[in-house]
């Protein structure tokens, strides 16, 4: 595997071929569309990233490491100074693993796992090999934890959530925003509910926890955060983002700076 880049040294804003192994990539920096012949599992050691497919879209912070099965067309977005670690998976491997994109936690176990593979260069004959088994072992027996923002196929919710991608701290009605796509509020509430699984008001909650994830990682404040993504005052951001995420805002900060010194 490649070797981890320093923080130091230059690296393009976006690819238009996919990376491997290990590198430290700038806030912003993007991976185009492209798929790959095998699994891949990408791990943000420090930072967060969000993967992109006609699905919607995975975000993962720091905690979570994304699975992205065979012949599946994605794209990658990183925010924070982030260290990522790319680990192609042999196609006999992908059968153990659920057959679309998916988000997990990462176990001490698993990060030291990813860390090594990426890290190290293969001592013995098939050493990368069985640790990598051992990280999909792991993989196999872990909870989805995905914060999955699934995107829409009819034209008028498609609309509808566009104008919410653009500007997700409006403070914009179900009503308002039939009114500006062309379809009642009680169609619009239907089409949320049947084609993406969830409430309108979810849907949002979980587009404002993306941007606000992006927004932390690269160092804003909590307070600012809540404004930027649409809350009221922080302390309601704060139970939101806990109840998501698993942890509090400032908490999710503190690792972010902790695995920064790690790594």
């Amino acid at each position: 595997m490649p070797k981890a880049r320093q923080p130091s040294e230059a690296v393009p804003q976006s690819a238009a071929t996919p990376l491997r192994g290990a590198a430290w990539l700038p806030h912003g920096y993007q991976m185009h569309p492209h798929s790959h012949a095998e699994g891949q599992l990408v791990y943000a050691a420090a930072g967060a990233l969000a993967t992109v497919t006609v699905r919607g879209t995975w975000v993962a912070p720091a905690n979570r490491v994304t699975w992205t099965p065979p012949h599946f067309a994605h794209s990658h977005r990183f925010y924070g100074h982030t260290d990522v670690r790319l680990l192609q998976v042999p196609l006999d491997l992908c059968a153990q693993l659920v057959d679309h994109p998916s988000v997990f936690a990462v176990s001490p176990l698993l990060r030291e796992a990813l860390l090594a593979l990426t890290d190290r260069p293969e001592r013995r004959p098939g050493a990368h090999r069985r640790l990598l088994a051992v990280i999909v072992d792991e993989l196999a027996d872990a909870t989805e934890q995905s914060l999955h923002l699934p995107e829409a196929e009819d034209d008028r919710l498609r609309a509808a959530t566009a104008l919410l991608h653009e500007d997700p701290a409006r403070p914009t009605t179900l009503a308002v925003l039939g009114r500006q796509v062309g379809a009642s509020e009680r169609t619009l509430s239907r089409l949320f509910h049947t084609e993406l699984g969830m409430s309108f008001h979810r849907w949002r909650t979980t587009l404002r926890i993306h941007h606000a994830l992006a927004r932390l990682t690269d160092g804003m404040s909590v307070t600012e955060t809540a404004v930027a993504c649409g809350w009221s005052n922080p302390s309601s951001f704060i139970d939101v983002f806990t109840e998501v995420v698993g942890q509090t805002p400032g908490r999710y900060q503190a690792e972010l700076r902790h695995q920064h010194q790690q790594t």
